[in-house]
């Protein structure tokens, strides 16, 4: 899997969940996970999840850390959301790993964070034609937000380390999965 940190700014609007973004973006061909620092603002046609498109919700933040997760696999959203809870615990074990005196007010509930009673993060996976598409959001800053939230300046962590730490564990683990795959005895009925 190819990861890569965007030194850019580029702003979270939603259509950078759509087939080869991340190619068209980067160069980066197959399945690849990108991170990027920008506001976050979704027009409501932009806005995947149904269930906060029903409530009218907004989707919005002046600075967050983004992830965006394009895999070439069989278009199963069932797998793609298990790997939004990996992603998500796996970005909790980071921030645990990397602030450690506050692990014990972090928890995840599904495919969000939270940092004591306030919302760390956003989370949707979807499906396009050729590919599962991830999309994490860490708040930053504590501003432009809609609903109470906790941010990385909260834990007193920069977006590039969390950035670089989340895009490594992230490649480890799809490289272990892998690897545990292949190794494994097929055993077939006599």
């Amino acid at each position: 899997m190819n990861v890569q940190w965007l030194t850019q700014r580029i702003g979270y609007d939603g259509t950078q969940l759509r087939p080869h973004w991340i190619l068209e973006k980067t160069g980066l061909v197959g399945d690849s996970m990108v991170a990027f620092r920008g506001a976050c603002a979704l027009p409501f046609a932009e806005v995947a999840d149904l269930e906060d498109r029903l409530a009218g919700a907004t989707i919005a933040a002046d600075d967050m850390l983004h992830f965006v997760w394009e895999r070439f696999d069989d278009g199963d959203l069932d797998r793609a959301t298990l790997r939004q809870r990996l992603l998500a615990a796996r970005t909790l074990a980071v921030l645990v790993g990397l602030a450690p005196a506050h692990a014990p007010r972090l928890r995840r509930v599904g495919d969000d964070l939270f940092l004591a009673g306030g919302k760390l993060s956003i989370s949707v996976a979807t499906r396009s034609v050729v590919s599962t598409l991830i999309h994490l959001g860490l708040n930053v800053r504590n501003a432009g937000t809609p609903v109470r939230t906790a941010s990385l300046t909260d834990l007193e962590l920069t977006p590039g380390r969390v950035a670089r730490a989340v895009l490594r564990a992230t490649a480890d683990e799809e490289a272990s999965v892998g690897r545990a795959r292949c190794k494994v005895r097929v055993r077939l009925a006599p």
